[in-house]
């Protein structure tokens, strides 16, 4: 804890702890022991030897720390987020580490991302700007330049032990039991998979595994929460929900010879075999099939093929396809994959009451094609 209001506590052991070993020439590790003497003067920069087998060779690895580095760092910034009550600019973060990792390599450094420890360290200490952070690196730099014979007497015992303190304090071990206790089993798998992980092997794997983890348990839960449903045209056994909104279809006829079908959730790979099959168990072919997607948010490439094999079975029995109710980026994805020409712009509608009035049009249409064809009496 800090000692006085203007010099924190971890500064101050610092300095009695490097003293102590100093003065008394005790036994200890030291910075300067474990990696060497710090230099006094700033490396001459030096652009590198390029070459395209060089390039070839590095891409890989480049790629792969600036990845990890770029989830290290919106890591650090959202623990500080956490700490601090602010939000930080993710782009403004990550457009800064490019652009330090792409000078740092002409000094002769090597590629730098945000750290959790001193950035919990400094904010415990009171910071609560970026400016913090510049201060940080000039003090560094003066450090290394004026002051790193002193620097090399720190004793790593000191450094561990503050450490220590900083990662009780950021841990919250409170409010991890009561996450534990409280949210659901999935969810507290994931994050004691993460836990351990971090602990027992790296914090850039566990952050692998828990995204990758925790996108597979957000499919699952899409594809339990998306359904695709008949509605019949017996309206009396039919419950929309409790209370109907305006477009409810308990409050309209529906024609004979007109299904339709509804999509709950978003149109993905988890829904589209229930989606498929739905239709597939329609006994009698309708003449107007119409798809109702005013619940669906996002559709992907699955979901397009789907649409896609449900429009041409239509048309290979005859059978009008009506879209009602499509939002925005479902509609732009038919567009891109050209599936708008394929069902027809006049039999995409914006509502249930148009999808109804065009499904009448195609049935007066039929018939009228139908009286015309027939044999007339002699």
């Amino acid at each position: 804890k800090k000692f006085t209001e203007r010099i924190p506590g971890p500064l101050i052991a610092l300095v009695v702890a490097t003293a102590v070993v100093t003065l008394f020439k005790l036994p200890v590790e030291t910075i300067g022991s474990r990696f060497g003497e710090v230099p006094n003067s700033l490396p001459t920069p030096k652009l590198p030897e390029l070459s395209w087998h060089l390039v070839r060779k590095m891409i890989s690895p480049a790629v792969t720390i600036a990845l990890l580095g770029a989830i290290e760092s919106l890591l650090s910034a959202v623990v500080a987020d956490g700490m601090t009550g602010t939000k930080h600019r993710s782009n403004m973060e990550l457009i800064a580490q490019g652009a330090s990792n792409i000078l740092s390599p002409i000094f002769g450094g090597i590629p730098a991302t945000g750290a959790i420890a001193r950035t919990a360290t400094n904010i415990r200490n009171g910071a609560r700007t970026p400016v913090s952070a510049i201060i940080h690196a000039l003090v560094l730099l003066l450090i290394m330049l004026f002051f790193g014979h002193w620097a090399a007497l720190i004793p790593m015992p000191t450094l561990a032990a503050i450490l220590i303190v900083v990662s009780y304090n950021m841990s919250e071990w409170h409010r991890f039991v009561n996450i534990v206790r409280k949210s659901p089993k999935d969810d507290v798998g994931v994050l004691l998979i993460t836990f351990f992980l971090t602990v027992l092997v790296d914090l850039t794997v566990a952050i692998e595994v828990g995204v990758v983890m925790a996108s597979f348990l957000f499919m699952k839960r899409m594809s339990d929460v998306s359904q695709a449903k008949l509605i019949t045209n017996e309206l009396s056994r039919y419950k929309e929900e409790e209370n109907p909104d305006e477009y409810s279809l308990s409050t309209r006829k529906v024609p004979d010879g007109v299904i339709v079908f509804e999509v709950q959730g978003s149109l993905f790979f988890g829904v589209v075999d229930e989606f498929k099959e739905t239709i597939r168990r329609v006994q009698k072919k309708p003449k107007v099939l119409i798809l109702r997607t005013r619940n669906v948010l996002a559709i992907d490439a699955s979901g397009l093929q789907a649409i896609e094999e449900v429009v041409l079975q239509t048309k290979r029995e005859g059978t009008a396809f009506v879209l009602s109710g499509p939002h925005s980026q479902p509609l732009i994805a038919l567009d891109n994959a050209g599936l708008i020409d394929l069902i027809g712009i006049e039999n995409i509608v914006p509502n249930i009451d148009v999808a109804l009035e065009r499904a009448n049009t195609i049935l007066k249409q039929n018939a009228a094609i139908s009286e015309k064809h027939e044999p007339k009496p002699e």
